[in-house]
């Protein structure tokens, strides 16, 4: 495995921006986020790289 989350979640004052999010990627896998606007996938990835 070379990237692992297991049930993230972010809040902004009362308001959930991500909710238990999982995601697990292997060695020479390919993958994106896709979404509405506002549904998380900046946040969700700030999360993974630790920039939040």
């Amino acid at each position: 495995m070379v990237l692992s989350t297991d049930n993230l979640v972010k809040k902004y004052r009362q308001r959930v921006v991500a909710n238990h999010v999982s995601i697990n990627v292997r060695q020479g896998e390919i993958v994106g986020l896709l979404g509405p606007n506002g549904a998380g996938k900046t946040t969700t990835f700030y999360m993974t790289t630790g920039l939040v």
